[in-house]
């Protein structure tokens, strides 16, 4: 392999190193297991497709979930290992998911790794249509594994809930679904919130599902009451209330409709 010059190194070791400070600072994962104790408990199956550098994984296991954590970079992945490969009931792949297996072309952003992306369309456009990724460049590329979220169910069972963060690729992996799960959540963005429309339109074809926001990195759902997949879909339509960025989750319907806990406690990160 031929060594990569040293500002790229350089600007990937920064990169990391920010997402070091933004997602392992001290209180998130406080936080982060008070949010995911209603979907997750001892014994359960988490899949977490965009790992980056594990904070959800790590929330996971420390819930007692059995977790299987997919992230592609070869870099971040290293950080990863470090950071939660030897957690009991911890499995890490060198992959990404999408709507089919084999292989694919990963776009790297060595300065913000975590905006590396499979997803051309939303990569070329998204600058454009969201400030927030005005300055963002993908310097280079490195083909990846695809497997498929039904590869994985196969391979390892199916999960209670399963995290999506994979930048504008969200629909493609669920693409890669034919069953429904009892939770999930994909990450949506200002620009590009079509892919979040795709990933409501794809879920309610798996089963009936209700639906609640979470802005940014807080962790207190939006809305009171999980909506409809129809009410979910006019509020991204109208725009998502100009929310730059945040996660879009999703749970099947019970008899007695969608049961977290007391939302309005939930704590925002620090």
């Amino acid at each position: 392999m031929t060594a990569q010059p040293f500002p790229a190194r350089l600007r990937q070791g920064l990169g990391i190193a920010r997402s070091l400070v933004i997602y392992w600072r001290p209180g998130r994962q406080r936080a982060l297991r008070r949010l995911y104790a209603d979907f997750l408990g001892p014994g359960d199956l988490a899949f977490d497709v965009g790992a980056h550098l594990g904070d959800r994984t790590a929330a996971f296991q420390a819930l007692g979930a059995r977790v299987v954590a997919l992230e592609p970079q070869p870099g971040l992945f290293l950080c990863l290992e470090r950071l939660v490969g030897g957690r009991i009931g911890v499995i890490l792949l060198p992959a990404a998911a999408g709507a089919r297996p084999g292989e694919a072309e990963l776009a790297v952003s060595e300065a913000n790794p975590t905006v590396s992306t499979l997803a051309h369309e939303w990569r070329t456009a998204i600058g454009a249509r969201n400030p927030g990724f005005r300055d963002v460049r993908w310097e280079s590329r490195q083909p990846v594994t695809v497997t498929t979220l039904d590869a994985l169910i196969a391979e390892y069972g199916t999960p209670r809930f399963c995290k999506i963060d994979v930048e504008g690729f969200e629909a493609e992996v669920l693409a890669g679904l034919s069953t429904p799960l009892e939770g999930l959540s994909v990450e949506f963005v200002a620009g590009a919130l079509e892919v979040a429309e795709r990933c409501v339109t794809r879920l309610v074809a798996l089963g009936d599902y209700r639906f609640n926001v979470i802005e940014g990195e807080r962790r207190a759902f939006r809305w009171p009451e999980w909506r409809t997949a129809e009410a979910t879909l006019a509020w991204l339509e109208a725009g998502a209330d100009g929310l730059p960025s945040g996660d879009l989750y999703a749970r099947l319907a019970t008899p007695d409709g969608p049961t977290p806990s007391d939302t309005s406690t939930a704590e925002p990160i620090p």
